[in-house]
């Protein structure tokens, strides 16, 4: 028997209407969280036009024990799968992902620059996480397979604005987060190259992903067209918290930018 997708963590499609039906746009969920957090952002860009396509990464959206059964390729593969989808149906692709979500967006753009017209990374992990747990993550993983995520360095009270909620899980496998801070000077070391446009959102209140990220990211593709958003008001998942409008808004203005259409 499959086991049951929590309520509004299904996967989301949508084909747009008119010339803008013609660009794809990926919205991609973080790790431990699903598309309750991306979902609304998606369906914005819908209503402007755009088909959309909104993933439900392997493990997520389910149990942890679940998430346990995999790894950042897994994560990966079905991110890159949406991308060979939007290809295959689109004149052009934008790639915007929150958290884990945009460093997988980010590293597809690393390795397909020329598939991708625009990448949005908004509060993404780019540089080795420094809580101890994290640290000690790679001896850790083989004793305690599955921990809280306030412990974990992913705390509950990732949202700023009351009674938002991602319904994110609350513990997480330690070996599926070891296996994505694994890649991360991987993606690095390729993002150096890619010569995208890009929009890089980030709250400098987010105490989940420092805003230490992003501004890494900026860093790295400085010769890039690059637009920095500030998220002023949001803590980690700012696609629920008080910014989600001005978000919603610069992603469209982004994308139009970018595609021309």
């Amino acid at each position: 028997m499959a086991t049951r997708v929590i309520e509004g963590a299904e996967a989301w499609s949508a084909t747009g209407e008119g010339d803008r039906a013609r660009v794809g746009i990926a919205v991609v969920h973080g790790f431990t969280g699903n598309p309750n957090s991306t979902r609304p952002l998606a369906e914005r860009l819908h209503r402007d036009g755009y088909t959309v396509e909104v993933p439900l990464l392997p493990g997520h959206g389910t149990t942890v024990k679940e998430l346990s059964r995999t790894r950042y390729g897994d994560w990966r593969g079905a991110a890159e799968a949406v991308l060979d989808d939007l290809r295959g149906r689109c004149d052009q692709v934008v790639l915007v992902g929150l958290s884990m979500g945009g460093t997988l967006c980010l590293d597809l753009a690393g390795a397909r620059p020329e598939d991708v017209a625009g990448v949005v990374a908004i509060n993404a992990q780019l540089l080795q996480p420094d809580q101890l747990l994290a640290k000690l993550a790679p001896l850790l993983q083989h004793v305690v397979p599955v921990v809280p995520r306030d412990l974990a360095g992913l705390p509950s009270d990732d949202i700023a604005k009351p009674g938002a909620d991602e319904r994110a899980y609350p513990s997480v496998s330690a070996k599926a987060a070891q296996s994505l801070i694994r890649e991360l000077p991987r993606i690095r070391a390729r993002l150096e190259q890619a010569d995208v446009p890009m929009l890089v959102a980030y709250a400098p209140q987010d105490h989940t992903v420092p805003a230490r990220n992003s501004r890494a990211i900026i860093e790295l593709v400085r010769g890039a067209d690059v637009t920095e958003l500030v998220l002023e008001r949001s803590y980690h998942v700012a696609t629920l918290d008080y910014d989600a409008e001005l978000l919603e808004d610069a992603v469209v203005a982004f994308v139009e930018r970018v595609t021309g259409v």
